[in-house]
């Protein structure tokens, strides 16, 4: 028997969420990733954070302080709305 997604997922919907979320998750699981996120992790880890690593730990000056970050974030966030 071969069902459509769109009835797969009609189907789906009808179970309990607890069903509904070890269903999701162990069909994500048995998905391959095709490596193009941890390639393109790594690729930023080794060139651009090392740098800015690097580059930080040469001149310490140059830090921020996490409060001030995270209210430069909270600022640009509460701008958009």
């Amino acid at each position: 028997m071969t069902i459509s997604a769109s009835e797969f997922y009609e189907a789906g919907m009808s179970l309990p969420p607890d069903v509904r979320k070890d269903v999701a998750l162990r069909l994500l699981e048995s998905v391959e990733p095709d490596g193009a996120f941890d390639r393109a992790a790594d690729e930023w880890l080794t060139t651009e954070a090392a740098a800015a690593y690097d580059a930080l730990n040469s001149d310490p000056t140059r830090a921020i302080p996490a409060a001030d970050v995270r209210a430069e974030f909270e600022a640009k966030w509460a701008a958009r709305s």
